[in-house]
């Protein structure tokens, strides 16, 4: 049986601990840091979120660029093109992403960048530029 993952706050947590991760079923939770793809995309079928932890995310929409820093949440619903980036200095934040596009990241962290599109389109994605 699956059991809850309690993880402490900052203040609270060893030097040793590692970074919160969790994967479930309908969505996997998990402390990451640095930036997204170098390309604007998008998930026709699943939604991603993000929460910052520390330093500031820049999202770039099609339309418009925002900052988010410390305490800012996104959600970024399916369909809508985006890509994040460190805005300065390090910055810890979780993202939440279904197992689709957990396996998606997975697949381009192993893949080189001109074969990103094509991997982006076996997990109902794709580039937008």
């Amino acid at each position: 049986m699956a059991q809850p993952i309690i993880v402490p706050g900052k203040q609270a947590r060893t030097e040793s601990q590692a970074p919160i991760s969790a994967t479930g079923q309908s969505f996997d939770l998990h402390e990451w840091s640095g930036s997204g793809p170098d390309y604007l995309h998008v998930h026709y079928s699943d939604d991603e979120a993000w929460h910052i932890l520390e330093g500031t995310l820049t999202f770039r929409f099609a339309d418009k660029t925002i900052e988010a820093p410390a305490g800012t949440t996104v959600f970024v619903p399916a369909g809508v093109p985006h890509t994040y980036y460190e805005a300065a200095g390090p910055t810890r934040y979780l993202i939440i992403m279904t197992p689709r596009l957990r396996e998606l990241v997975a697949a381009l962290h192993q893949a080189p960048h001109q074969e990103h599109r094509a991997i982006l389109r076996q997990f109902a994605s794709d580039m937008v530029e």
